[in-house]
C-alpha cells in the first residue's frame, strides 16, 4: 500500500507509512508519522527489517522539515530495535516509559546518543510539536507495564498502540466491526491485562474528541461511531488474569 493521509489541512499532517513488513516473518507493525509546520514525530518506528525504508519514508514526507521527536509506546523489539540507528541518523529525542530507559540500551545503543532517550513519566505527559500539542495518554497494562498511547486533538486521532490491534487481515480500516472481532478477539484476550484496566482506559478516553483510532497491528477505526464500539467491547472484555487460572497446571509428562 502507498502511504495513507489520515488528516491534512495545510499546516498539520498525519500520514501512514506504507506497510514495509507485509509479507515478511515478522508480525505486521504500522508506523505513523505527525507533521505540524514541518516538523515531525514518528510514532513506533520499528525494528532493523524496515529501519531505511522507514526512515527514507519519513524524510520525503518532511520534505526538509525537521524530525523532533520519537515516540515509543512500550519497549517491544518491533517498536524500538533499530533505535540507534534513528538517534544516530536524526536530532530527534526518544521518548519512552520511565520503566523502560534502562531496558532499550540492550538493543544496541551508543553512548554519544544515551542522552536523547528520555523518560515519559507514569502520568503520562504533553508534547510541544510546532506548537501543535500532542498528549501521551498513561495505558498502562495494556499491554506493557509502562505503555503510552498518544491523542492528537487537531485530527482528533488516538493512536493505540497494541489496544485495538488485528491480526490476519488484508485491509487497512474497519467496515463491520463484528466480523472484525474475529481478528481482535484472541490476542486481547491473551495479551491485555484485566477488565479492571480496559475499563479505567475506557472511562479516560471517554473523555476525549476520537474521530480515528489507529492501533500498532492492523486496521483502523475509521469514525467516531466505530471508535464508540470498540471502546465500549474494550470497557466489557473479560482478559489477562480475568482468564488465566486454569492455565496454571504442571505439565503432563
Amino acid at each position: 500500500m502507498a502511504n495513507t493521509v489520515l488528516y491534512d489541512d495545510g499546516v498539520h499532517k498525519n500520514i501512514l507509512l506504507e506497510d514495509f513488513s507485509a509479507g515478511g516473518l515478522a508480525v505486521q507493525a504500522n508506523q505513523h508519522l505527525i507533521i505540524h509546520d514541518r516538523v515531525g514525530m514518528i510514532l513506533d518506528p520499528g525494528g532493523h527489517k524496515v529501519y531505511a525504508k522507514v526512515l527514507a519514508e519519513t524524510f520525503s514526507e518532511l520534505s526538509g522539515g525537521r524530525l523532533k521527536y520519537l515516540f515509543l509506546s512500550h519497549q517491544d523489539p518491533d517498536i524500538v530495535a533499530a533505535i540507534n540507528g534513528w538517534l544516530m541518523t536524526t536530532d530527534a529525542d526518544a521518548y519512552i516509559s520511565s520503566l523502560w530507559t534502562r531496558f532499550v540500551p540492550h538493543f544496541g545503543f551508543d553512548h554519544i546518543v544515551a542522552d536523547r532517550l528520555k523518560p515519559i513519566p507514569d502520568e503520562g505527559m504533553v508534547f510541544d510539536l510546532a506548537g501543535a500539542k500532542l498528549y501521551a495518554l498513561p495505558a498502562h497494562f495494556l499491554h506493557s507495564e509502562g505503555n503510552f498511547q498518544l491523542y492528537d486533538p487537531i485530527s482528533k486521532i488516538l493512536y493505540s498502540g497494541d489496544l485495538g490491534a488485528s491480526i490476519g487481515i488484508d485491509y487497512m480500516v474497519v467496515r463491520d466491526f463484528k466480523a472484525h472481532l474475529h481478528y481482535m478477539e484472541g490476542f486481547h484476550r491473551r495479551y491485555m491485562a484485566a477488565n479492571r484496566v480496559m475499563k479505567a482506559w475506557a472511562d479516560m478516553v471517554r473523555q476525549l474528541d476520537i474521530e480515528i483510532i489507529a492501533p500498532q497491528h492492523g486496521a483502523l477505526f475509521p469514525d467516531p461511531a466505530m471508535c464508540r464500539q470498540f471502546i465500549d467491547w474494550c470497557a466489557r472484555l473479560e482478559c489477562g488474569v480475568d482468564l488465566i487460572t486454569p492455565t496454571f497446571k504442571i505439565p503432563v509428562g
